[in-house]
């Protein structure tokens, strides 16, 4: 990796961010696919040191959280016999907490979807705020005793549950199930009734659909391995946090946040690797 210039660096990240395939990457690149395969976990390690080391004390207002589904390797009921049940293998969710003001997002987590992952998320949520913070989140049952045992009563927090119907009819296959109906469920302290949304972390999973390949549906370039999966998660929040301008605020969330002073670009993304050797 040493032989590789910071150039080649630089193009083959912006690349990766912009939503291409690791193959489609080395195409453009005109570097083999190793190269690639190589590059990816040093930038998503570095990236991801980097928000731990950095993102702390947010002072926050609002923050919401949900969940994105994908899968690695297979989908589950694609897997053979011998990997069901396996960690790493089949669905795989990442949790997400956004700061409905900055954009910023200020947590993540990959891995299953349950009360284990949800502590841990929303432990790692608690040790990045500054101050008491609204939240909301989807109906999903984990978050509230993970959100009593972290935070006791030194939050407010809410629950914007939906309710779902059958698919829209003809499109039974991909589309997802008709939204019905939501209903606000205050849980603890007293959040504002008109703060109580997930419309802005929602908006995100759209992003990451759009901007990480991985996500994309009806593909096949789904992660073979859930390590590879975590890193190019690493490495879209860093760069939509620190690089990629809100069309809204007209600055990055990192500088809306007050976390960061400068636009960062893709090259001091790449420049994360010489700082981390």
């Amino acid at each position: 990796m040493n032989r590789l210039s910071l150039e080649k660096r630089i193009q083959i990240i912006g690349l990766l961010v912009e939503g291409n395939s690791l193959r489609a990457t080395s195409r453009l690149a005109d570097v083999s696919f190793n190269t690639v395969l190589k590059l990816l976990p040093q930038i998503g390690a570095a990236c991801q040191k980097y928000h731990d080391e950095h993102v702390r004390n947010v002072a926050s207002k609002r923050i919401q959280c949900d969940e994105i589904w994908s899968f690695v390797y297979a989908k589950e009921k694609n897997l053979p016999e011998k990997l069901q049940g396996k960690f790493g293998l089949g669905s795989i969710w990442t949790w997400t907490a956004l700061d409905a003001d900055s954009k910023l997002m200020v947590s993540w987590l990959v891995g299953n979807r349950d009360a284990v992952y949800a502590k841990a998320f929303i432990e790692d949520v608690a040790s990045r705020l500054k101050n008491r913070v609204q939240l909301t989140t989807d109906g999903l049952k984990t978050y509230i005793d993970a959100i009593d045992q972290t935070f006791g009563t030194e939050i407010d927090f809410a629950q914007l549950v939906k309710t779902y119907g059958n698919a829209i009819e003809g499109e039974h296959r991909y589309s997802p199930a008709e939204c019905t109906g939501a209903y606000k469920q205050v849980i603890t302290g007293d959040p504002k009734a008109k703060h109580i949304s997930t419309s802005y972390v929602e908006r995100q999973n759209l992003t990451m659909r759009m901007s990480l390949r991985r996500f994309t549906r009806l593909t096949n370039a789904f992660s073979k391995k859930i390590e590879n999966h975590a890193h190019a998660v690493a490495l879209h929040f860093m760069y939509y946090n620190f690089v990629r301008i809100h069309k809204t605020l007209r600055v990055t969330p990192a500088m809306a946040a007050g976390i960061s002073k400068k636009l960062w670009s893709i090259e001091d993304l790449a420049k994360l690797l010489k700082d981390t050797n």
